[in-house]
């Protein structure tokens, strides 16, 4: 089990790396990345959603959007309900940052899937799964067809 936690830490440690080059260039941080990630998977994500999937202060959340949307990677828009809400998605130009971001990770990743082959890349999704709360697995599960945008689950 020691084992197995030094190679979360690790691999963690090693796959964020790859992308903190150009997080550092452009003098942002992991905070948003994760931002990034999470917005550009679910486009229309309403803040307190994104709160909730980050599990961050609405503090944190405020800086880290703020410097998004003031950089142009971000755009807010009004809840069509509730103009209070604030639904997130990304820009041109945060689109293209993202998928920068995930193209570095991507050559890591696929680089370990090929060489551990097919079997044990099903039994490393079954580990991870295992290893999150049912709350977080909940978040990879499909969501109804018939839920905002913001709430189904986009594959890839």
């Amino acid at each position: 089990m020691r084992l197995a936690q030094d190679l979360f830490f690790f691999a963690y440690r090693d796959l964020t790396a790859s992308a903190d080059v150009i997080l550092e260039e452009l003098g942002l941080g992991r905070a948003h990345h994760r931002a990034l990630h999470f917005i550009g998977r679910r486009p229309g994500i309403a803040v307190s959603e994104l709160l909730a999937l980050l599990r961050i202060t609405k503090q944190s959340l405020a800086r880290v959007l703020g410097e998004l949307v003031s950089r142009g990677y971000v755009q807010p828009t009004q809840g069509p309900r509730d103009r209070r809400q604030r639904l997130l998605s990304l820009t041109d130009a945060g689109r293209a940052l993202e998928r920068r971001l995930f193209e570095r990770q991507r050559e890591r990743m696929v680089a370990a899937y090929r060489e551990a082959g097919g079997a044990a890349v099903e039994g490393f999704r079954r580990v991870m799964r295992g290893v999150m709360d049912e709350q977080t697995r909940s978040l990879l599960e499909p969501r109804d067809a018939a839920a905002p945008p913001a709430l189904r689950r986009t594959v890839g």
